[in-house]
């Protein structure tokens, strides 16, 4: 199973799409590890820099994260970084479970409650670890911790559990 814990990269926008994740034109790459420097390349957004990318492991944005083309390069190019959740308030259908279908966590929340961690946690070292078992997010900074629930689906967790759709097809068929 994934890590699913680690540094979190805010980013503070709606409708991040899956050419801004990893651009088309490095979908002729032919590994996962050839994707890893051009992750959020062309992702335009005040105040981010590619080297803010660098020993996180989540990411908290806003709503209809990875619309656009759909591509399981995104997941890839993600995951191929160490990043193996995305908390969102929505998600593109198709990207969302290309998440799942790759082991990585597609976590929403609502919108309440994104915009309070961008309140409470954006500019600080913040880490989030996800208890899988009891669907807990566990946030910490330097001066406050707490626990959010979320909820999901009992096969998008058992995809997780098993490190994706290949996994699970692997144990079960």
């Amino acid at each position: 199973m994934k890590e699913f814990s680690g540094k979190v990269l805010f980013l503070d926008r709606s409708d991040i799409n899956t050419d801004e994740i990893i651009p088309a034109r490095y979908l002729t790459e032919i590994t996962k590890e050839a994707l890893k420097p051009y992750l959020l390349e062309d992702l335009t957004l005040g105040g981010f820099s590619n080297e803010d990318i660098k020993d996180k492991a989540v990411i908290l944005t806003r709503a209809n994260f990875g619309c656009g083309s759909s591509r399981e390069h995104a997941p890839w190019a993600l995951e191929v970084n160490g990043i193996n959740v995305v908390i969102a308030e929505s998600y593109a259908r198709i990207f969302r479970q290309n998440m799942y279908n790759c082991g990585m966590f597609a976590i929403e929340l609502p919108t309440d409650k994104i915009q309070y961690l961008f309140e409470n946690y954006a500019g600080k070292d913040t880490s989030i670890t996800i208890d899988i078992d009891n669907n807990k997010i566990i946030v910490t900074s330097s001066d406050q911790s707490e626990e959010i629930g979320f909820s999901v689906g009992e096969f998008d967790k058992t995809l997780v559990k098993e490190g994706g759709w290949v996994g699970y097809a692997d144990k079960n068929y």
